[in-house]
């Protein structure tokens, strides 16, 4: 009698399966969220030095498998685009429906002897749909949010952790960096 799918027989040493980049997966890198673990090797103020910092520890040869950037201080950042009106609310619907429509109406005309009445119907359907599926959401809002933004999660700070067999070596090879 065998074994059941997913156990690893007695005697048997068991094997993570690959990632993407075919190296083993590590445990609490993949599979549910954990909290980082490592040394601090480095702190900086951006993620684009943080990135760099790896760069160069990447570049020096050294084992970046090891390495993890962690963002700390985490904030919720909206940065508001602009005020918003019917003009604009219809106007983008009519613009997004209109582009949404020309490609359903290329699509559909591959498959007819005539190209154009597919486009056309294309994108009226498509200006119909934007404009519903964008005034429908402003609508709703009453006049409580007249504005356009995005909104992104940013860090105070990135520290860069290392496993701790190497960090001694990582955090010198950074000191060098900064010079």
């Amino acid at each position: 009698m065998g074994t059941p799918a997913g156990v690893c027989p007695p005697g048997r040493k068991q094997e993570s399966m690959p990632n993407p980049l075919g190296t083993p997966n590590q445990p609490g890198r993949g599979g549910l969220p954990t909290p980082p673990t490592g040394w601090p090797i480095g702190s900086y103020p951006t993620y684009a030095e943080a990135q760099r910092a790896v760069d160069y520890l990447s570049d020096q040869q050294f084992s970046v498998e090891d390495v993890t950037i962690v963002g700390v201080d985490l904030m919720q950042v909206e940065r508001v685009l602009g005020r918003l009106s019917w003009a604009k609310v219809i106007g983008g619907g009519i613009v997004s429906g209109a582009w949404l429509g020309v490609f359903l109406g290329l699509l559909l005309g591959l498959f007819t002897d005539n190209l154009l009445g597919p486009l056309i119907a294309g994108i009226l359907g498509g200006i119909v749909f934007g404009v519903i599926s964008t005034t429908i959401p402003y609508a709703a809002t009453r006049g409580t949010r007249d504005f356009a933004s995005t909104m992104q999660l940013v860090a105070g700070r990135y520290d860069v952790l290392c496993e701790p067999k190497t960090a001694e070596r990582a955090r010198d090879m950074l000191a060098k960096l900064a010079l």
